[in-house]
């Protein structure tokens, strides 16, 4: 079922008139005044989340501040235990070097050993072919 033309325009013309008597085209005064209402709400709730959220920044910013002084206390940790390797690695090191002093001074007395020992043997030797030479 189809509308006519003059059924279109007579609803084109008391729309307005409708609307208003319902009162959708114009809001009444309870209306505005819940609107109102809601509005200041809404605000309030703008405002109060706007402070949890400064006081939740705050709280970040202190957290932050508490890992820094965390992190710098580690650090100092870690030059400490730094220091304390470096002091121990020259300990060794000293040590290495005491250790190497004690095997070159064994070498020196076994050279001088070998020396006597070669020596001693030469002159045995020597004393040996000697006292052939002689008694034949």
């Amino acid at each position: 079922m189809a509308l006519a033309e003059e059924d279109i325009q007579f609803i084109k013309d008391h729309l307005g008139e409708w609307l208003a008597e319902q009162s959708l085209g114009n809001p009444t005064a309870v209306y505005e005044i819940e609107l109102r209402e809601r509005m200041v709400r809404v605000e309030e709730e703008l405002k109060h989340q706007r402070e949890l959220m400064r006081e939740g920044f705050a709280r970040m910013d202190e957290r932050f501040e508490h890992i820094n002084k965390r992190l710098e206390a580690a650090d100092q940790r870690h030059r400490e235990l730094r220091e304390d390797m470096l002091a121990r690695f020259e300990q060794v090191d000293k040590r290495f070097e005491q250790v190497d002093k004690r095997f070159d001074e064994m070498l020196r007395r076994h050279d001088r050993h070998f020396l006597w020992l070669v020596g001693f043997i030469a002159t045995s030797a020597g004393l040996i072919l000697a006292a052939i030479r002689f008694t034949a």
